[in-house]
């Protein structure tokens, strides 16, 4: 019998004063004892609430029934049955706003730890070698393009591989992963998992080719006459900005490309990598979300002396996760809630030396529900900074649409898509941050496989 009353274990962590001063992975993987006995939790319900509100629709209590009597074998393949990503999901997906938040333990004992239990067996199955790759089907003779190689492009790569068509992967950057590897840092996701996932994708028969952007290398077009659909997974990779004055000083960055420096280009291992990077004293991170997080956790592992996060509004409105969050106070980030920046203060070479803030209160409630901040008159003051990183958001890289008059886009620069989920342009699909203008990892892998749904069917009719 299920035993739901044990306490949920949400695994063992570095150090915090050790991991501040490392990009080694923040969490451990369960071994195979406690991964059993968090399983033993589950209740397997009739109705299945947290495969319901799973974004890719992962058989959990199928999986979790497995590991609970050892057979990782089983239990990565009822994973893969919908999600070739199951390391990647286990680590970095919000399972607390989807299986674990609807899981029925939760208001009671906890729910169970379903990302834990992805995760371990993701890493064990892999270890011992039986995370298999899914054969694909027949060949059907159709050729299929995704741009990108982020959460998106990789989930649709997959399913359409999977359906039997010949697929090829094209990235812009040197490395695959997309967001995962220029966005996500290794102390959360080791570059390791990614590259062990994506090799997954390639077993299948996927083709990837690296240093390819769509838009200037070749444009759409091109691909159009070539292959008989397209897939746009590019993303959001352009940065949004304040708009403020200083803001061009020497010293800002925006998290894109803080994030892809330390990401991509490891620039914290310096002269040994080529990519320089200095933080100085003290660090404002300006934003709320998973980046921001991302971003002051990477920042204080460069040993400056303060970092702190600046949000607008209060905690109870920062969109991030709550573990980050936690990480990021355990690790030594400072909050400042409830200020708005105004000016970036320059010296007389244009270099960074403070950020002049407004303090705020909440007002009513936006479009979003979250409450509006109104600035209280004469609350100015300045924070000392050398470095100031921007994280208030991201769109879609234009470069792609600006070469392609007839691809529809809003007037947020992401694509524009009909009810049937179609671009304007026949036979060319989109997904992931390319539509939404920045999400999660899960949401971005969902629309990638509910693409290459669509994708089958208009091959089907072609």
């Amino acid at each position: 019998m299920p035993n739901p009353s044990t306490p949920r274990n949400n695994g063992h962590q570095q150090d915090p004063a050790v991991r501040r001063k490392n990009f080694d992975e923040v969490a451990h993987t369960f071994t195979k004892e406690e991964a059993q006995k968090e399983a033993d939790r589950c209740l397997h319900c009739p109705t299945h609430p947290c495969q319901n509100s799973c974004p890719v629709g992962v058989h959990i209590p199928d999986f979790i029934a497995a590991v609970k009597e050892g057979n990782i074998e089983k239990a990565a393949s009822e994973i893969m049955k919908t999600s070739l990503l199951p390391a990647i999901c286990g680590r970095v997906c919000p399972q607390e706003k989807h299986c674990e938040g609807h899981c029925v333990l939760k208001a009671k004992f906890g729910s169970v730890n379903i990302g834990g239990l992805e995760r371990f067996t993701a890493d064990t199955a892999r270890a011992e070698g039986v995370l298999k790759a899914p054969t694909p089907a027949a060949a059907t003779g159709k050729k299929v393009v995704c741009i990108g190689s982020g959460p998106s492009s990789l989930a649709c790569a997959a399913e359409l591989r999977r359906a039997g068509h010949d697929v090829t992967v094209l990235e812009a950057l040197h490395a695959y992963g997309g967001v995962l590897r220029y966005g996500i840092p290794s102390f959360r996701l080791p570059r390791e998992v990614i590259n062990k996932e994506v090799e997954t994708v390639q077993a299948m028969g996927v083709k990837f080719h690296t240093d390819v952007l769509v838009g200037a290398t070749i444009k759409l077009d091109e691909l159009r006459k070539e292959y008989d659909a397209v897939y746009i997974g590019s993303g959001a990779g352009l940065p949004m900005m304040l708009g403020i004055p200083g803001e061009n000083g020497v010293g800002v960055y925006s998290a894109n490309e803080f994030l892809t420096r330390i990401n991509l280009m490891q620039a914290y291992k310096f002269p040994e990598t080529d990519t320089p990077i200095k933080v100085g004293k003290h660090v404002i991170v300006l934003g709320g979300g998973n980046s921001a997080m991302d971003a002051a956790r990477c920042a204080m592992r460069l040993q400056p002396e303060t970092v702190t996060i600046a949000y607008r509004r209060s905690r109870e409105e920062m969109p991030a996760r709550v573990a980050e969050v936690e990480h990021a106070q355990e690790e030594g980030v400072r909050f400042e809630y409830l200020v708005t920046p105004k000016e970036v203060v320059l010296d007389e070479n244009k270099h960074v030396t403070g950020l002049r803030f407004t303090r705020n209160e909440l007002g009513e409630p936006d479009a979003k529900g979250r409450r509006r901040p109104v600035e209280i008159a004469g609350s100015d003051f300045v924070m000392p900074a050398d470095t100031i990183i921007i994280a208030i958001g991201q769109r879609p890289n234009p470069t792609i649409s600006k070469t392609t008059p007839d691809l529809k886009v809003t007037e947020r620069g992401v694509i524009a898509l009909d009810e049937q989920g179609k671009t304007s342009l026949p036979g060319v699909f989109a997904g992931g941050d390319i539509i939404r203008g920045g999400a999660t990892v899960l949401l971005a892998m969902k629309d990638g496989i509910e693409a290459a749904q669509k994708i089958n069917a208009y091959l089907e009719g072609k």
